[in-house]
C-alpha cells in the first residue's frame, strides 16, 4: 500500500473546502493546522469558543506568540485586523445560534449515518466533551479529519459507533489520511483517494460499503 498523508497535509485538505467569507470553528489538534492553509485570496473568519472571531493562522515564531492570543488548542495564533474578543456565553449564543458555517473537528469514529464518537475512549475514562456537543449540532456544516484505521488497522469508520457519540446524524465530510469521503442519505461516497491509494485498498480499511462514484479523483493537494 501506498504511504499515508501526514497531519499537515490532512489539514492542508481540509482546507480547500473553506469558502470566502466562511465563519469556521476548528476543534482541537488536526483541525487548528488548517488556519494554516487558507487558500490564497480567501478571507475565512475564524472563531474560537473560548472567545476570539477572526484570529489567524499558528504562530510561527516566538516573536509571534501572544500570551493571551490562543486557539481552543491552546496554541499561540496571530491576530487579524478587526479581530474581537467575548465572553463564553457570547461564544456559544453563536455556535448554538447557528452562526458557524463549517466546523472542522477530530474524529475517534464516525458511523455510515454520520454519527460522531471524538470525546471518550472506553476504559480511559474520565473524558471531556468540551464544545463538541454544541458545535456538531450548530454548524451548518461538520467536516471531521481523522486517520482513516487505529494504530492496530481497525477501522474507525464503521457501520455503528461502538464509542459514546458526540452527537448523532451530523457529518457531512470525513477527511482521512488516505480517502475523502461524502456522508449521503444513500450512504457513504468515496469522493477522493490519497495518491496511491485505490478504492478496493480502502474499502478494505472501512467496515460500511462505500459507494464508489464513476467520477472518483486523486487528491490534488
Amino acid at each position: 500500500m501506498a504511504e499515508r498523508l501526514d497531519e499537515q497535509t490532512m489539514a492542508l485538505r481540509v482546507a480547500r473546502e473553506f469558502e470566502n467569507g466562511m465563519v469556521v470553528n476548528l476543534g482541537v489538534g488536526i483541525p487548528t493546522l488548517t488556519s494554516n492553509y487558507v487558500p490564497e485570496g480567501r478571507e475565512v473568519i475564524f472563531q474560537s469558543e473560548n472567545g476570539c472571531l477572526g484570529y489567524g493562522r499558528v504562530a510561527q515564531t516566538e516573536a509571534e506568540q501572544d500570551f493571551n492570543l490562543i486557539n481552543a488548542g491552546g496554541q499561540f495564533v496571530i491576530g487579524n485586523l478587526g479581530m474581537c474578543f467575548f465572553d463564553h456565553a457570547e461564544s456559544f449564543s453563536m455556535i448554538r445560534g447557528g452562526h458557524i458555517d463549517l466546523c472542522v473537528l477530530g474524529g475517534l469514529q464516525v458511523s455510515e449515518k454520520g454519527d460522531l464518537a471524538n470525546w471518550l475512549i472506553p476504559g480511559r475514562e474520565p473524558g471531556s466533551i468540551g464544545g463538541g456537543m454544541d458545535l456538531a449540532f450548530g454548524a451548518a456544516k461538520l467536516i471531521v479529519v481523522m486517520t482513516h484505521s487505529t494504530k492496530e488497522n481497525e477501522p474507525k469508520i464503521l457501520k455503528n459507533c461502538s464509542y459514546a457519540l458526540t452527537a448523532p446524524r451530523c457529518v457531512d465530510l470525513v477527511v482521512t489520511d488516505i480517502a475523502v469521503i461524502e456522508v449521503t442519505d444513500k450512504g457513504l461516497v468515496l469522493k477522493e483517494t490519497a495518491p496511491g491509494w485505490t478504492a478496493k485498498e480502502v474499502q478494505a480499511l472501512t467496515e460500511p460499503t462505500l459507494i464508489i462514484p464513476p467520477d472518483l479523483k486523486v487528491m490534488s493537494l
